[in-house]
């Protein structure tokens, strides 16, 4: 396994499109392996594969406080239900960032596990709303989409400054 590589906000690559996976493999079981190290090592809850530039529709999450309840979701399709609720996210592609953002409470995942299986998941609570964040990146969407021109600029310019003087 391999810790990859985060792209960072502005990225441009952050928003490419992702691509329905067309079959499960060796090679595709090794990316979500290394997706879910790249993750934990960050630390993170979850990762699009978007975030490490590969634009395929897989996503890994893992809520649990002991990361004991690892998810691997490709081509994931959603089904959204429940209250709408406000919870501050972070995104690993937008390092140092915390804003509130308001997502469905509840979710219904259809998508194909790393064996090549289908499964079909009802989820709730942080779990439901950090798979909708995931499914955001796989459109090209990140999670300061949701803020105010002024907030997400404000924090781009912040990424932005940090980027040259890593650089």
């Amino acid at each position: 396994m391999a810790v990859l590589e985060i792209l960072e906000f502005p990225d441009p690559r952050l928003r490419t499109r992702a691509q329905p996976v067309t079959s499960v493999d060796d090679d595709l079981r090794k990316l979500v392996d290394d997706m879910f190290e790249t993750m934990y090592d960050a630390p993170g809850i979850g990762l699009a594969a978007t975030q490490v530039n590969v634009h395929k529709r897989i996503i890994v999450v893992d809520v649990s406080e002991n990361r004991d309840e690892p998810h691997a979701f490709i081509n994931p399709e959603l089904s959204l239900s429940g209250e709408i609720v406000e919870t501050e996210e972070g995104c690993l592609s937008v390092p140092g960032f915390y804003e509130p953002v308001t997502r469905y409470e509840k979710a219904f995942v259809r998508a194909l596990n790393p064996a090549g299986d289908a499964i079909e998941l009802a989820l709730e609570g942080m779990l439901a709303i950090c798979v909708q964040h995931e499914c955001d990146h796989l459109e090209g969407k990140l999670f300061v989409d949701y803020l105010s021109n002024l907030k997400r600029t404000r924090i781009r310019r912040k990424l932005e400054k940090a980027h040259r003087v890593r650089a």
